[in-house]
């Protein structure tokens, strides 16, 4: 697979799945062009990079115009606000960038005569009526909810793809992603893998929302770009879901993280939040039979790394809120 020659653009390049898929890609020989307008990436997730000869970093928004020098072979469009925070925070940007965003890679692709995989997500199922969650599920999403932005944003997404796909006949690759955790996740983003740690490490009581009963499946993050690169570089258009069907509620996960932390710190209940799904697990049969993929990380081991890497912050980021002026560093436009 590796070939010095072959030249992919990584869009979100400064998130935490993006600077992943940077290090993989370098790992196996390509040239990377990385790619941010760091409204939710951060440069020290690249810091590592600086002077690899095989890797260039663009500062974009990919909302506006993306124009490439030079050959492209593969397009990983990873860029997207994440989190339920970044969806009050910033809901037109992360309406834009699946669409608007979408749109110009999709036309970079096709001028490139590029192969180019989405990053969409578990969330187009909504608050599932069906689990597990296959790829023919159509999902329940409330388009005008507060999460709407993101999940309405990764369906019109999906759709664009499909078209370009069937008009043009480009060749894509939708990977359908499910709650990924691991190192170079921000601290303080809302999810809850990077919330129960943060409030351990603090002493905190940890935050459940709702009784607690809802559900998540974790994938550690070498796992999900073991699978993306192995959708990427197969012969499948459609969606396809990557993540681990290991399920386990919100609750009992809590206590696993005080459990690891040593901590005796409490739980606190508060309101369940709107259109949160109380079910999530992917149904990976078509993963399993296309790929030939399924994660080998247990969450022991890869929560215990994913501490690891937060336990190591220095005292003032482990502190620090990162969203305290988000809203004036990136004014809705």
């Amino acid at each position: 697979m590796a070939n010095q020659k072959k030249r992919v653009l990584i869009t979100g390049a400064a998130g935490f799945l993006g600077s992943h898929l940077c290090d993989r890609f370098l790992a196996e020989g390509f040239t990377v062009l990385g790619m941010d307008n760091f409204i939710t990436g951060h440069k020290d997730n690249l810091h590592h990079l600086e002077g690899n000869p095989n890797f260039e970093f663009i500062e974009h928004d990919i909302t506006k115009f993306v124009g490439i020098e030079g050959s492209l072979d593969y397009i990983l469009h990873f860029a997207s606000p994440a989190s339920p925070i970044d969806y009050v925070k910033i809901p037109i940007q992360t309406l834009k960038v699946g669409s608007l965003g979408t749109h110009n890679l999709l036309g970079l692709a096709k001028a490139k005569d590029a192969r180019i995989l989405i990053a969409s997500t578990s969330e187009v199922y909504g608050d599932p009526l069906v689990h597990p969650q296959p790829e023919d599920y159509f999902g329940n999403v409330n388009t005008i909810g507060p999460r709407g932005v993101y999940d309405e944003a990764k369906r019109f997404q999906e759709s664009m793809v499909m078209a370009y796909h069937r008009f043009h006949g480009l060749e894509t690759r939708i990977a359908r992603i499910f709650n990924t955790y691991g190192p170079r996740m921000r601290l303080n983003d809302g999810r809850v893998v990077p919330a129960f740690i943060g409030q351990s490490l603090r002493g905190e009581n940890l935050t459940i929302f709702g009784d607690g009963q809802q559900t998540r499946s974790f994938c550690y993050v070498d796992d999900l770009v073991e699978g993306v690169v192995r959708l990427l570089f197969s012969n499948y258009a459609e969606p396809v879901n990557l993540g681990n069907p290991d399920e386990l509620s919100i609750i009992d996960f809590a206590h696993e993280i005080l459990e690891l932390a040593k901590s005796e710190s409490k739980l606190d209940f508060m309101k369940l939040t709107e259109n949160d799904p109380l079910q999530r697990q992917p149904d990976i049969s078509l993963a399993k039979q296309l790929l030939n993929w399924t994660p080998k990380i247990s969450r022991k081991e890869g929560i215990k790394h994913t501490f690891s890497y937060f336990a190591a912050l220095p005292k003032e980021q482990l502190l620090r809120n990162e969203h305290k002026d988000f809203t004036t560093r990136n004014n809705e436009k």
